[in-house]
């Protein structure tokens, strides 16, 4: 896809972060922008910014977890602007504080995470794409995983982004048995410059874990704080989306993680543990961590 002015584009998560940095990109492509996120005031703030830009845009509180909030999302967009010719599943979290063995995880953490980051972008699909089929245009989706999916340790949030890159796999394929004028995309970012670390402020109460009762956060911000940015992350998805390319791994320095993960498979050995603090010395060697 490389025509994007006057289409439509809908981002789950876009009032910050990554999504927010794709409605940039958007408004630069003189796209409408249909933003879908959980936090109110977040919403409002954007709407703004975007508003302020003569851009065509509107805000739809969306919980990702619920296939009737994405329906309605959907319904929104449509609406308004009519055909949808890009979408991004680009809603997550991340469960915080000092979590402990997987077996030893309340029900309420998995409910949580898998359905934000694993459940939400199934439903975006379910939702989305007959309509992108149907209307016979050119379009493109983009699911949001990470490279924990291929970091053995990370949890829910590892197993529900494992779960994201599989599901991605699947959709491009049944798109191109279906042969339709969309293609997909799913990106696998490193650390990046976002609020994922306190995703608990967004947990809902009737979710609240024993594990973490005062929703605590990772503590990880002074990292994530040092990563890309948002906004290069954001480029490097449109040039993926123009290049039809499926697989977009923004961080070249976490490209040796993903050899070792797949050579410890074919050596049929066991997960590795990931170093965090070897993997911050790399940036001494000017990694793009």
């Amino acid at each position: 896809m490389k025509e994007f002015t006057d289409k439509t584009a809908v981002i789950t998560g876009g009032a910050s972060g990554i999504g927010f940095a794709l409605a940039e990109q958007c408004s630069r492509r003189t796209m409408n922008i249909v933003l879908g996120d959980i936090e109110e005031q977040a919403l409002a703030s954007a709407v703004k910014h975007f508003e302020d830009r003569q851009v065509n845009v509107v805000a739809v509180r969306t919980d990702v977890s619920s296939k009737t909030s994405v329906e309605n999302l959907f319904d929104q967009a449509r609406a308004r602007f009519g055909k949808i010719h890009l979408l991004f599943n680009n809603a997550g979290v991340v469960n915080g504080g000092s979590p402990p063995p997987i077996w030893e995880l309340p029900r309420q953490d998995w409910d949580w995470v898998m359905g934000v980051n694993l459940m939400g972008v199934l439903y975006g699909i379910q939702t989305f794409t007959p309509h992108m089929i149907e209307h016979g245009e050119e379009g493109h989706i983009v699911n949001t995983s990470s490279i924990a999916a291929f970091i053995p340790g990370a949890g829910p949030y590892g197993v529900s982004k494992s779960g994201v890159v599989m599901l991605s796999e699947t959709l491009a394929l049944d798109l191109k048995r279906a042969q339709a004028k969309i293609s997909a995309s799913v990106i696998c970012p490193g650390w990046t410059n976002t609020k994922i670390s306190d995703s608990e402020r967004n947990r809902p109460k009737e979710l609240t874990s024993s594990s973490n009762p005062d929703r605590l956060g990772l503590g990880m911000n002074s990292i994530l704080e040092a990563g890309k940015s948002p906004e290069r992350l954001a480029e490097q998805v449109f040039e993926s989306i123009e290049n039809d390319r499926f697989y977009i791994f923004p961080h070249q320095g976490w490209d040796y993680l993903l050899t070792e993960h797949t050579e410890a498979m074919l050596r049929r050995k066991g997960p590795h543990i990931f170093d965090s603090a070897a993997h911050l010395a790399k940036r001494s060697e000017g990694k793009d961590v």
